[in-house]
């Protein structure tokens, strides 16, 4: 009897602990995001959004439609995912795909603004979908309006001139002229990779130009910006280290025209612009090498400052917590800026990023499973332990940093120092930033596909 007792007890606990576990290896926490704050609200740049559905054009609200978008493409029965981005891409484009709207009806897309043109991602698998539909109408409004991105970008965005370093080059923004962003090799080049892939093949000669000049922003930019001892990006570079929008570029050797720090994000969007592109490059053309061996650079550099303990990644990437700014601020003219004593800081997009990146990359082989795999589940568990909170039934991600950038002239406070990234005024740390929340939804449908 005593026996009996024993095993009866013993199949209860069992059968108690079965059910939590496999509830365990269920989680989806990519759906959990998407349904907690990418279909509904998040923030832009510290702009409170209610919905997706009803966000205007912005390269992160762009990033949370492209993330829920590819959530819908894993698993097509949440169908809601995929109306919420078509409803996204309807309301900022026009009839005919002629034009991306901005709220007054005009042109979303800014004269030489490459932030404007990475939400034009969705259009490719809106494109597809409507096809397959039959409603050719909406297919070909998606597919005029990526071709309008991509031809805005190839055509007529600034490129730094014949006879300053980095000809060809793409202008970040036409308010920062030569100079080239880490974060812009994202904004750009996958959706002009994508339109190559989808849509540019019928021209072999154009097709095979187009990607010279694709991988030549990645050629240049690492030529410029890459630090082999740190075996890491600073996250800016200017051709014209001495006009007076670049006042925060180094103006003597070593790496001169490049700002002073290595930005987790900035290195985030790089390393996801080489694993996105490459995912569509044709392998046989001449560049591919090329951007592939920066790609390699890119990852070992990435593996080498992950936290050891959390396994993410920090705010200013070569320092750990003990690294703080140093209270007296960044004197320019005369003036004092970026005041205060903070501490670097685990942050949650560009450990998202970096993990998506990773997770992508094995999974298309083009980085080493054996030597990324341990590095991208440690990051990946790191993230749910240190940044996501269950919140009454709601998944919030926290510790992000909400907008980052240099200069201009007119913003001298913006000055790419230790100062700056910890305590600069638009540097604040925010929870539910649409930059983390995009990410990590991508992050984890990769660790998903990994898992299934």
């Amino acid at each position: 009897m005593k026996h009996y007792l024993l095993w009866t007890v013993s199949l209860l606990l069992i059968g108690a602990c079965t059910p939590n576990k496999q509830k365990e290896e269920t989680v989806k926490y990519s759906q959990k995001m998407v349904e907690s704050h990418g279909l509904t609200d998040f923030y832009c740049n510290r702009h409170y959004q209610d919905s997706l559905a009803n966000t205007g054009w912005d390269y992160v609200s762009g990033l949370v439609a492209n993330s829920v978008l590819k959530a819908w493409q894993m698993y097509p029965e949440k169908t809601e995912y995929y109306d919420a981005v078509k409803a996204f891409a309807d309301r900022n484009t026009n009839e005919d795909g002629s034009m991306i709207l901005n709220s007054k009806g005009g042109s979303a897309l800014r004269p030489s603004n490459i932030d404007d043109l990475p939400a034009g991602n969705i259009y490719f698998a809106l494109y597809e979908e409507e096809m397959k539909k039959g409603n050719t109408k909406d297919a070909e409004r998606y597919k005029k309006a990526a071709t309008l991105i991509r031809n805005t970008l190839k055509y007529n965005h600034s490129r730094i001139a014949e006879g300053l370093p980095g000809t060809g080059g793409f202008f970040h923004k036409a308010s920062y002229p030569n100079q080239m962003w880490l974060d812009g090799l994202y904004m750009g080049s996958p959706v002009y990779a994508q339109w190559q892939h989808v849509f540019g093949t019928a021209d072999e000669k154009d097709n095979a130009e187009s990607w010279s000049d694709i991988a030549l922003q990645f050629k240049t930019i690492h030529q410029y910006t890459y630090n082999p001892e740190k075996q890491l990006n600073y996250h800016a570079w200017s051709a014209t280290p001495n006009d007076s929008n670049s006042f925060w570029a180094n103006k003597e050797e070593p790496f001169v025209g490049c700002s002073k720090e290595f930005w987790g994000r900035g290195m985030g969007w790089y390393f996801a612009a080489l694993v996105d592109v490459l995912e569509f490059m044709p392998k046989e053309h001449p560049d591919y090498k090329a951007v592939s061996d920066i790609l390699q650079q890119v990852a070992a550099g990435i593996a080498r400052w992950q936290d050891k303990n959390s396994g993410v990644w920090y705010q200013l990437l070569q320092y750990d917590a003990t690294t703080t700014a140093d209270g007296k601020g960044d004197s320019i003219e005369g003036k004092e800026y970026n005041v205060g004593n903070a501490s670097n800081y685990l942050e949650a997009s560009c450990s998202s990023i970096f993990t998506y990146s990773f997770l992508k990359g094995i999974r298309l082989g083009l980085l080493d499973k054996e030597t990324y795999l341990p590095i991208a589940e440690k990051a990946y568990q790191g993230l749910l332990k240190t940044f996501i909170r269950e919140n009454n039934g709601q998944t919030d991600i926290i510790q992000t940093c909400a907008s980052a950038g240099l200069g201009p002239a007119k913003n001298l406070s913006r000055t790419g120092t230790i100062n700056y990234y910890l305590c600069g005024k638009d540097v604040s740390i925010t929870q539910n930033e649409g930059k983390a929340i995009g990410t990590f939804i991508l992050a984890s449908l990769e660790y998903e596909k990994m898992k299934e």
